[in-house]
């Protein structure tokens, strides 16, 4: 039953892509849920906001491994075309919806970049560039997360067609601007933190537990 394998593979794929990493590297390092400061988003750049670079960093990666391996491993695997971009789709619609974080994900920006690697690694690279530049020169992530979440649906099509890859380019494109809705309100109010922008409450209890950490106790 080739059906059930692929099946399996999109759930296990949504299983993984609801690992909220964010939430789970700020704890390993006893740092402040991202969930409680800044844009209480569980992402990279959020965690950024605590000051903790290292922390980011991790938070990064592992949210976009967590994309493009599901869709290598179907890859060669032997899955086509349209099992890989169903198992992508998983994987992000399980960062923005984590069934073990009672739903409450991120945006996706890192897990959907992690996906269009795994389909199309020139996509991805194109993609990934066209958010770096916007990002270098206007330092809003949001922004740039949203020219590149336009772009990409551009680039798949103009230069790869459509198909089952177009299709879900296009849904985690449309998916990325709602999840942006109040950035973009944010943008047009001049109000939105710049790349790097550190939240006060999140920072005093990075140093804090830096300075004091946690002892075990033993009985």
């Amino acid at each position: 039953m080739p059906w059930l394998w692929n099946v399996l593979a999109v759930i296990a794929a949504y299983l993984i892509g609801s690992l909220s990493f964010a939430v789970i590297v700020t704890r390993a390092m006893g740092l402040t849920d991202p969930r409680t400061y800044g844009s209480k988003n569980p992402g990279a750049t959020n965690v950024l906001r605590s000051g903790n670079r290292t922390a980011a960093l991790f938070t990064l990666l592992l949210d976009a491994l967590k994309g493009f391996l599901p869709v290598l491993a179907v890859r060669l695997l032997g899955f086509g075309e349209g099992v890989a971009a169903a198992v992508g789709l998983a994987a992000f619609v399980g960062h923005l919806f984590p069934v073990f974080f009672r739903f409450h994900g991120g945006k996706g920006v890192a897990t959907a970049m992690g996906v269009l690697l795994g389909l199309n690694p020139l996509l991805g690279a194109a993609t990934l560039v066209t958010w770096a530049v916007i990002a270098f020169f206007f330092r809003y992530a949001s922004l740039a997360s949203l020219v590149a979440a336009l772009f990409a649906p551009l680039f798949q099509f103009l230069f790869w067609g459509g198909g089952a890859a177009g299709v879900a380019v296009i849904v985690m494109s449309l998916l990325l601007v709602w999840r942006h809705a109040g950035n973009i309100s944010k943008l047009l109010a001049g109000t939105e933190s710049r790349i790097g922008g550190k939240d006060p409450q999140a920072a005093g209890d990075a140093r804090a537990n830096h300075r004091h950490p946690k002892r075990s106790h033993t009985p």
